[in-house]
């Protein structure tokens, strides 16, 4: 049985991270000043894109949260979930 890693030395890199976080400030700029579908598509296409690199990239991925199957459906799922929430719900004014 191998031992689960809990050290930082085995996450994700710091870099993407702050890839990552800089696109939830772009959303979150865009959706205070009134562009909130915008908003919501900046963080979907991250969330699809973060699923798509661990899931290709598997333990070489720079994300990593838990496993590749975990990230990897719940970063595409997430995407996809809200992309479908903008064609059933309208948003914003854009």
């Amino acid at each position: 049985m191998s031992h689960p890693y809990v050290s930082e030395d085995h996450e994700g890199k710091p870099w993407f991270e702050w890839i990552v976080a800089s696109m939830v400030v772009v959303a979150a700029v865009l959706a205070v000043i009134g562009y909130t579908k915008a908003a919501t598509v900046v963080i979907a296409v991250t969330a699809i894109v973060t699923g798509l690199v661990r899931l290709v990239l598997r333990e070489r991925s720079p994300w990593k949260v838990r496993s590749v199957g975990f990230d990897a459906f719940i970063g595409i799922g997430l995407g996809v979930g809200l992309f479908i929430l903008l064609a059933l719900v309208p948003v914003g004014i854009d």
